[in-house]
């Protein structure tokens, strides 16, 4: 099964959002209701790996807290791949991010090492964008590159499945992890 861990947006942000895409010339799109913050790519794993990582993440304890949007970005250099909305640092998410991989190693579950670095992608463009296409993609940079999205307080993150079809992704919830919020007196 091909999972990953993400935080779900606020129907606010994913409407800020999908407004962004709406004026994006060219890429292929993500779906608005695939929108979302990656926190792990778990890849393909079997049941028993997942009842494992389910454990351990049903335990970790973190607080709530609020993320900004703010920015747009893409990954792949000159040939960019894809375009992202940029995520504002924050302790917060970098310390839920090192308690999720943390659960991770604890089930298991061995992920390449990768630098994390929060973003929502918003399109892809195959081998990556070049000729007319950059040009586009350029010019609708800078146009956009001063975007907020709203501000979206994280609850929770999510388990998800990925089920690859013709027309793109599937994404199913398989699990939920609510974090503590600070109306519950308690800290991680």
């Amino acid at each position: 099964m091909r999972c990953f861990l993400a935080i779900p947006l606020t129907d606010p942000l994913r409407d800020a959002l999908a407004r962004l895409q709406a004026e994006l010339p060219v890429g292929r799109l993500v779906p608005e209701e695939n929108l979302h913050l990656t926190l792990a790519f778990l890849d393909e794993r079997d049941d028993p790996a997942l009842a494992a990582l389910d454990e351990e993440l049903s335990a970790l304890s973190a607080p709530s807290f609020d993320l900004i949007p703010r920015g747009l970005g893409v990954f792949g250099g000159n040939r960019p791949r894809s375009l992202h909305a940029v995520i504002l640092p924050s302790s917060p998410l970098a310390d839920l991010h090192a308690r999720i991989q943390g659960a991770i190693r604890r089930a298991g579950i061995d992920l390449r090492r990768e630098r994390y670095v929060p973003h929502i992608t918003l399109a892809r463009f195959g081998t990556g964008a070049r000729g007319a296409s950059l040009d586009a993609l350029q010019h609708f940079l800078a146009a956009h590159l001063g975007f907020e999205g709203p501000p979206f307080p994280v609850t929770e993150f999510h388990l998800y499945q990925s089920v690859l079809r013709p027309d793109g992704a599937l994404h199913e919830e398989l699990a939920r992890y609510p974090l503590i919020s600070p109306a519950d007196g308690d800290t991680p």
